[in-house]
């Protein structure tokens, strides 16, 4: 009877702590997504306030995304070292804080700094947060715990960027850094709350430094020598020794990861097929969905007209759907359709949105004009919310789900770092050609085709119209928007091709047996 009577408090304890991980979880979830969406929004009135050029504003959202894809992996061996809770509880305290600053940065040099600082501590609530969730609900209840997960991040992504744009509007781009630094104040006070887990006691044990060393190094060289490329020159000895020295140091990552002790990478994890599949799934999702959010809606505001709230407003188009995707997954995995089938349906739908996203592009193009490809790839990354995180740690031992987790979000977010960056390079240099020529016929235009380029690139077509009599700004705008256009239908028409290889090498890992097994695929 007494062990029945002790049982009932230890359960109680149970629930009161899965309840509490999953509250902290979802809270920091629904703030992450914005940063990305948001700061591409607010990055127009930020370079305005600021006077800052377009390759110091865009580090703004740079410099979160290097630092948040290059420490994933440090962050997910150190929730397995450290402890889970010990991890996600710093990382919510250094995100508030670098909120705070970025809200209060004097410069473009001191928001840049804290926007990084904030990538750091959003590494380590996302690995951590997927772990803590892993080791906390299992079975069915892991399944909807990762569902809400998904439901979470996609109405984070849904809100950023209409968020942003009515905030940075009415109150200026500082409320809306503000507005982060209050909520994840909220997730930083459920922290005493979450259970201890096995990893939580007094004695960490140390961390791979010169893992996070060489990987980190890597992947900000590689980064830099992106965005420099366009503005230096992709031939000039700066960007080459930059790519050269990204090469060197990736390199020299997997030598350390093949002879360190704890590596923050257990490099077995690369010969699991389904678990490489499943990582490559939001590879796909980057290349289709993510690279939109920071750069379309200054494509809108230029080559579209609309105002910063307007374009906020038309992105709903395609993240108001995620909300919608995992509960469609739910639905067709309760009517049989096997997992692997879900994920095959996502790809095609972010392979095709994308795709028709490029053919429908034109300048000054209604929101009805935009509405199918949208929504298709909102639809197509919803259907992948939560379910990858699920699968991906079902198909590795327990005790490397920090690791796991840390591998998946690392290729999450350091490909839609690059890939943001690749992008954006790309745009700047593709419309370039176009305005060499054409600016010979608006002899009143003061500036250069690379100076025009890094203004539409970065949403600002009134400021180069200011300078031009009004007779010609007709043609001058005809001109600009044009040249967007075709640029960005290059862009999408190579991440179309890019997402329709990816997907077939997805379902051929997928489908497969692992080496020296005879059980069926599991997803």
């Amino acid at each position: 009877m007494s062990a029945a009577q002790d049982t009932l408090p230890r359960r109680a304890d149970a629930r009161r702590g899965a309840a509490a991980v999953l509250v902290a979880v979802l809270l920091a979830l629904l703030v992450l997504p914005t940063s990305v969406t948001g700061s591409g929004v607010a990055l127009p009135a930020i370079g305005r306030d600021s006077g800052a050029s377009l390759a110091a504003s865009q580090w703004v959202v740079h410099g979160y995304n290097l630092t948040f894809a290059g420490l994933l992996l440090a962050c997910g061996s150190l929730a397995d070292r450290w402890g889970r809770r010990r991890v996600f509880g710093g990382g919510a305290a250094l995100f508030t804080v670098a909120s705070a600053v970025s809200a209060a940065a004097p410069g473009i040099l001191v928001l840049d700094l804290a926007r990084a600082l904030a990538g750091v501590g959003a590494a380590a609530l996302l690995t951590s947060g997927s772990s803590l969730i892993g080791e906390t609900f299992d079975g069915r209840a892991r399944g909807r715990a990762f569902g809400a997960v998904g439901i979470t991040t996609g109405a984070g992504l849904a809100l950023g960027a209409m968020v942003a744009g009515a905030v940075t509007d009415t109150l200026g781009w500082r409320a809306f850094f503000g507005l982060h630094a209050v909520l994840m104040a909220l997730v930083w006070c459920t922290v005493p709350l979450l259970p201890r887990g096995d990893a939580d006691g007094p004695r960490p044990a140390g961390a791979d430094w010169p893992g996070t060393a060489t990987f980190s190094g890597g992947l900000f060289l590689l980064t830099l020598g992106t965005v420099e490329g366009p503005q230096r020159g992709w031939g000039s000895g700066e960007v080459l020794g930059l790519l050269a020295g990204s090469v060197v140091l990736l390199a020299a990552f997997a030598l350390v990861e093949s002879r360190v002790r704890h590596p923050m990478l257990d490099l077995r994890l690369l010969r699991n097929g389904r678990f490489m599949a499943l990582c490559l799934i939001p590879v796909v999702a980057t290349l289709s969905f993510v690279i939109l959010l920071p750069l379309l809606p200054n494509y809108l505001v230029v080559a579209g007209g609309y105002s910063s709230r307007a374009a906020g407003g038309v992105m709903l188009l395609m993240t108001l759907p995620i909300l919608v995707g995992p509960l469609l997954a739910t639905w067709l995995l309760r009517r049989g359709l096997a997992l692997r089938g879900v994920f095959g349906l996502s790809l095609l739908c972010l392979t095709v949105g994308v795709g028709w996203l490029a053919s429908a592009l034109e300048p000054g193009l209604t929101p009805g004009a935009l509405a199918g490809p949208l929504i298709t790839l909102g639809v197509g990354l919803g259907l992948n919310f939560g379910l990858v995180d699920g699968a991906v740690l079902d198909v590795v031992a327990p005790e490397t789900t920090g690791a796991a987790a840390g591998f998946l979000n690392t290729l999450r977010l350091g490909s839609e770092a690059l890939a943001i960056a690749a992008a954006s390079a790309a745009l700047v240099n593709l419309v370039r050609k176009p305005f060499d020529t054409g600016l010979k016929g608006f002899p009143s235009y003061d500036g250069g085709s690379g100076t025009l380029a890094n203004s539409v690139n970065a949403g600002d077509l009134a400021g180069p119209l200011a300078g031009l009599p009004a007779p010609a700004r007709p043609g001058f705008t005809s001109l600009v928007t044009h040249g967007l256009t075709d640029a960005w239908q290059t862009v999408l028409w190579t991440s179309t091709a890019g997402c329709a290889v990816l997907s077939v090498v997805i379902c051929l890992l997928l489908g497969g047996r692992e080496r020296g097994s005879t059980a069926p695929p599991e997803v």
